[in-house]
């Protein structure tokens, strides 16, 4: 805890639950987070879930098409996020469910460029991401995004999961 900014209990109620898939009801299931956005608090100290950035389970098909087209458009265009995202995915054997916790450093909306986020920003979350991951116990995928130009391809996702055995990624052909 570098920075001295502590990760809301909320926070990680929301990976416990996105964690858990066993044994839920249908409507368990559809009330679950698909993916989400955390960011800092106002005052800086906090790490919180951001307020309607998320998508659950249940709008896929309804409200929602590409879950992970969608999940890009909720990112801001000029500070960085934290996110988790429940990735579907197929290889050439199975299909597999996975988290993945994304630490977008760069704004996404600015291309790689310095003065994407500001800079006080951007060294608060780098310095806070290590009290984030070590709530978030279990996690086999991490991704640092650095720019719109790494998340928006999903093959850079599915590079994250498995490579090159990653044949689909939200029933969508790579």
């Amino acid at each position: 805890q570098a920075s001295g900014v502590t990760v809301n209990d909320e926070v990680i109620k929301v990976f416990n639950d996105m964690k858990v898939r066993k044994s839920s009801s249908t409507e368990d299931v559809k009330k679950r987070k698909k993916a989400v956005l955390f960011c800092l608090s106002d005052d800086k100290k906090k790490i919180v879930v951001e307020e309607g950035k998320w998508i659950l389970v249940g709008d896929i098909g309804e409200s929602v098409d590409d879950p992970y087209a969608c999940f890009v458009k909720l990112l801001p265009l000029n500070d960085c996020r934290y996110g988790l995202y429940d990735a579907t995915y197929e290889t050439k054997e199975s299909k597999k469910e996975d988290l993945v916790f994304i630490f977008c450093l760069v704004a996404p909306g600015i291309k790689k460029a310095p003065e994407g986020a500001p800079l006080k920003s951007k060294m608060i979350y780098a310095s806070s991401k290590d009290a984030i991951k070590k709530k978030f116990t279990g996690i086999k995928h991490e991704w640092q995004v650095n720019g719109l130009d790494d998340i928006q391809d999903r093959a850079t996702l599915a590079d994250k999961l498995g490579g090159n055995v990653v044949v689909s990624l939200e029933g969508l052909p790579l």
